[in-house]
């Protein structure tokens, strides 16, 4: 294999590895940032990948991550090359909304990159229809659509709700890990939405739906990379429901709060690959925070499904829906600083047209 990726997420493939093969897995590669990564390995490692460049092989029955948020391991071998992707598994929300559609008697397509993991996941019902796919790959979306009608013969409500989450501070942030960033949180919904677009129009009818989040509000520190592509995803979604709206298709935002997902495990969260001296104690700070959040969040992603199950018996669906009362909050602390903002350069703002 060849591919770059977080050390984090080489850690959990080649856990999976072990796994499944029943035996130690030999892995070659370099380190490309100084920092040595031998915190980060079990006892039986033979040799530490240490300085930049520095090559050698390791034998281990398998990596015990802990807080490696600021290393980056490229893996390499001799059989042909590949970008490997993290192992994944699928979201509690996408899962909890995909029971509630069921337990309200709909047809259900439940997707993700690992179907095995995805029907463990939700159950199984005739109704269930659970279908492979990367949203990163047009590809996969076009197949997906086509099994849908294969099986189900229209398609009513489509719910976007892939995520990451690569936090850092912007100048932190690779351009690797933004171009990701956007791939999974912007991209691909649009992927998703071009696959199933065509479907709707002939039916004339559906519901598009998107989770954004409240960083689609306001930005945040430390999610530079996560906010851009919240906002970019709002963005489409507004200029969307104008283009879409005269075939009879619906859409809606759903900006959440907190809600106790996954987005903030370690197998969830990235951190940024570079490190910059100036931002040191800010981002332990931050690393602290992001941390010590997961698990510890208000909302409960079931009643959040269950409401959106709400929202689809209504005639017409809200253009955006806040979930949670922090979000609430958050979105008129945003609508109170943008009103003093205008009182504040209204007579420049307004001083502005050709005479």
């Amino acid at each position: 294999f060849k591919g770059g990726m977080m050390f984090s997420e080489g850690c959990h493939l080649v856990d999976r590895a072990v796994a499944v093969l029943g035996r130690p897995v030999k892995v070659t590669g370099f380190l490309r940032h100084e920092s040595p990564i031998a915190d980060g390995l079990k006892d039986n490692t033979l040799a530490v990948l240490e300085y930049e460049s520095a090559v050698a092989e390791i034998t281990l029955s398998g990596f015990h991550p802990r807080g490696t948020s600021h290393r980056f391991l490229e893996i390499f071998g001799t059989n042909g090359s590949a970008r490997m992707q993290p192992y994944t598994f699928p979201s509690k929300l996408t899962v909890d909304i995909a029971k509630a559609a069921l337990a309200a008697g709909h047809q259900v397509v439940a997707t993700g990159r690992n179907t095995e993991k995805v029907a463990q996941a939700v159950g199984s019902s005739e109704n269930l229809l659970v279908v492979k796919l990367d949203v990163t790959s047009q590809a996969d979306a076009d197949a997906a659509a086509k099994a849908t009608i294969d099986r189900f013969g229209r398609i009513d409500v489509i719910v976007n709700n892939a995520a990451s989450f690569y936090a850092g501070f912007f100048e932190e942030l690779s351009q690797r890990q933004m171009d990701l960033q956007l791939a999974t949180s912007l991209h691909g919904p649009m992927n998703v939405t071009r696959a199933f677009l065509p479907i709707m129009r002939h039916q004339k009818s559906g519901k598009i739906i998107a989770i954004s989040s409240t960083a689609s509000l306001v930005g945040f520190a430390f999610c530079s990379a996560y906010s851009a592509s919240k906002f970019a995803l709002d963005g489409w979604m507004e200029s969307l429901q104008q283009e879409v709206s005269p075939f009879g298709i619906q859409t809606m935002i759903v900006n959440p709060g907190f809600f106790r997902t996954e987005l903030l495990t370690e197998q969830s969260t990235q951190y940024a690959d570079l490190t910059v001296a100036d931002y040191s104690e800010r981002r332990a700070q931050q690393e602290a925070f992001w941390a010590s959040a997961n698990g510890t969040q208000g909302g409960d992603p079931a009643k959040l499904a269950k409401a959106l199950i709400t929202l689809d018996k209504e005639p017409q669906l809200p253009l955006r829906f806040l979930a949670g009362a922090d979000a609430i909050e958050t979105a008129e602390q945003m609508i109170a600083t943008l009103k003093q903002q205008i009182e504040a350069y209204r007579e420049l703002s307004s001083s502005l047209a050709i005479d």
